[in-house]
């Protein structure tokens, strides 16, 4: 089924980077038959028997052979496919030891005379299909056999996905189509997509996926009942083949709304003992259950402050119940007041999840973590890190960024987002003096947490090209690629994904990679200046609105009046929230001369004369961006259309369908922001043209 799909399919719209096109390279094609016709294997792992048949169907397909499978070494050329424990019983050497990272896997050339062997060593069953999938993927960019030779060890430990399905269907800021996973408040009885799912997210090192909304609504409260468990168990055994846990966001009431207690106070021993009984069950169903997810007290979901608890106590009484059996609570920092009046100017949303967290520092269990957005505000185009990074040395944390485009284009827009996610990465949060990088928050190096990694918001819906727009699976590809390795450039990971999408021809690759690399630039460009972020429809996050609301009636978050704009963020005049910082940052920004000018915005008040250091005036920079955004809309147009007859005529068709969107648009957020600020500031434009009036 899966091979008749491929094949009908290989175009890189369903098969994604998956797409095992024919491979014409005949000096290549003899490398790997010559060593892959006979596989070497002991096949006594369920996720190692996944491997080798990916294999298999790989071989088949890119190079048209299909290897003997042999659980003796021959004397002739051949790929060794095991894990550390097969590797010793064949006596063979290998540089993975039990004190590897889980998935971790080596790549080398066997001790052989001929040098016509490959082994494929992984720490486990997981390793072993990573190895199997990176030697797929080298084989799809071209490498040769030489130069697949290596270690590789995963740096963070969590590798997630967060989905925001509902069991109606729908998916909340989701725009790439319905849930693959519900429908009609039913969980669907077609299992063969989620397999295909599995399958893209095991071959770029995802291995956690949460399948439900984490604003839990009333049917996915029930998923942890006997009503709903057996059918989740369906989810949990299909990404199990692919080294990937499931979890499950929950409902903080459940107590209540399933237990019929009569509260959910996370120090009642009713309470307590609730849960504990539902883990239980939980882990009857699916013993390699991942743990829960939760959002408590953020935009009207229950949680432990109507008890007047405090969020370690909310989280704790759910990580005693899971921790016997080995479960983990990931415990949302999205929490604000979502009612604060906005003209009160020393308010400020963006200190909100430090003031939350930061004194309970050191008072969570280990085995919850708390999951923190990249940014202190909501998934904005550019926006500061946030100071909690950093922070808190004696919790867990995991990063959380957005690969749903919610207020990046909403997968209408090209907009790769691996450059961002890279600069948050490599954001040096001076914790314990210079070169203390996110990176090395979050991967658990720099505090030795025990749990540490990267999470992404899922852009994926039942669209045939899975995202909505096909260029936005370069984004889904990279939080894989970044997770499992944050040293790779945002470069090298869009040519990977592009080569293993669209196939190797040097003019398609540079074409759609400049593209990609442009995109989040652009963006910015014709929408919100240095770092002010919003600017948009508060009721759909899109299309632009430049007073848009955000949960208040009150007042907008970039405070312009005629004179300036911006956010007076410092210690010295305005909210503080620079304080949050360790000291060589919070100078950093507290000073407008020192302040990075793409935040400029986000951290002061800046009259619409002050002169940037192009030697242009803010007005104007605000002018000449929006004019250059579309410009460059054009031109990507323009590029794009140079690939017709290239590439495959549906993805090349879709993506024409997206750049026309992205065009309109974009002249549209041109035209109103650049005529707002003109009648703001009855300054004109010094290039003299036209600003609708």
């Amino acid at each position: 089924m899966l091979e008749k799909q491929l094949i009908e399919s290989n175009n890189g719209v369903y098969n994604c980077w998956l797409n095992y096109a024919k491979c014409l390279n005949p000096k290549l094609v003899d490398q790997y038959k010559k060593i892959c016709s006979c596989l070497v294997v002991n096949n006594n792992n369920t996720v190692k028997h996944t491997a080798v048949e990916e294999l298999k169907l790989a071989l088949k397909m890119i190079i048209g052979i299909e290897p003997l499978v042999s659980n003796e070494i021959p004397n002739s050329s051949y790929l060794f496919v095991g894990t550390l424990e097969d590797a010793r019983a064949f006596q063979l050497e290998t540089k993975i030891t039990e004190k590897y990272a889980d998935g971790s896997y080596e790549v080398k050339a066997a001790d052989n005379e001929q040098n016509t062997a490959l082994q494929i060593i992984g720490k486990d069953g997981t390793g072993v299909l990573y190895g199997i999938f990176y030697l797929i993927r080298n084989l799809r960019i071209g490498k040769e056999i030489s130069q697949s030779q290596i270690v590789d060890i995963p740096r963070n430990k969590l590798r997630m996905i967060n989905h925001w399905d509902n069991a109606s269907g729908d998916i909340e800021r989701g725009y790439a189509g319905q849930s693959f996973f519900y429908s009609n408040d039913e969980i669907i009885k077609n299992f063969s997509r989620i397999k295909d799912y599995a399958r893209l997210l095991g071959s770029i090192g995802i291995n956690g996926v949460v399948i439900n909304n984490v604003n839990v609504h009333n049917i996915e409260t029930k998923f942890i009942t006997k009503e709903y468990l057996p059918d989740i168990a369906r989810f949990a055994d299909v990404f199990r083949n692919y080294g990937i846990k499931l979890y499950l966001s929950i409902n903080y009431a459940s107590p209540i709304e399933l237990g019929g207690l009569k509260t959910a106070d996370p120090l009642d021993e009713a309470v307590k003992q609730w849960w504990k009984k539902t883990a239980d069950l939980i882990y009857d169903y699916i013993p390699d259950f991942g743990g829960f997810l939760v959002k408590a007290d953020s935009e009207g979901r229950p949680g432990p402050f109507t008890y007047e608890r405090n969020h370690a106590q909310g989280a704790n009484v759910l990580a005693e119940a899971l921790k016997p059996h080995g479960g983990i609570v990931i415990w949302r920092c999205f929490v604000y007041n979502c009612h604060l009046d906005w003209r009160d100017r020393s308010l400020d949303r963006a200190k909100a999840a430090y003031d939350n967290f930061k004194p309970l520092d050191g008072e969570f269990m280990d085995n919850v973590i708390l999951q923190v957005k990249n940014g202190p505000m909501d998934f904005q185009i550019r926006e500061a890190v946030s100071p909690l990074f950093g922070a808190m040395e004696k919790t867990n944390m995991i990063l959380e960024f957005q690969a749903a485009q919610e207020y990046t284009g909403q997968q209408k827009h090209v907009c790769y987002l691996l450059p961002m996610w890279k600069e948050v990465l490599n954001f040096d949060t001076h914790a314990k003096g210079e070169g203390s990088y996110v990176s090395k928050v979050v991967d658990g190096s720099l505090f030795n947490s025990r749990y540490s990694g990267i999470v992404a918001v899922s852009n994926l819906g039942d669209s045939k090209c899975w995202t909505g727009h096909p260029l936005a699976q370069a984004n889904l590809y990279g939080i894989g690629r970044i997770a499992w390795n944050p040293e790779l450039s945002s470069e090298e990971i869009a040519k990977e994904w592009v080569k293993l999408t669209y196939g190797c021809d040097e003019g398609i690759v540079q074409t759609v990679v400049s593209i990609l690399m442009e995109s989040r630039e652009v963006y910015e460009k014709y929408t919100s200046p240095l770092g002010i972020g919003w600017m948009v429809n508060p009721n759909y996050h899109y299309g632009p609105s430049v007073e848009g609301y955000e949960y208040s009636r009150w007042g907008t978050y970039h405070y312009a009046d005629w004179k300036g704009i911006g956010v007076d963020r410092t210690v010295s005049t305005g909210t503080g929230y620079t304080a949050q910082y360790h000291e060589a940052v919070a100078s950093m920004y507290e000073n407008i001369e020192t302040c990075p000018e793409a935040l400029l915005l986000f951290f002061h008040h800046v009259p619409y004369k002050y002169q940037l250091k192009t030697g242009k005036t803010l007005i104007q920079h605000i002018y000449d961006t929006h004019f250059e955004g579309v410009e460059k809309v054009e031109e990507f147009i323009e590029k794009w259309m140079s690939l017709k007859g290239k590439i495959n005529e549906e993805a090349f068709g879709l993506v024409c369908d997206r750049l026309r969107i992205q065009l309109k648009d974009s002249k549209e957020w041109r035209d109103q922001v650049n005529t707002y600020f003109y009648r703001r500031t009855g300054i004109k434009d010094i290039k003299g043209r036209k600003i609708y009036e």
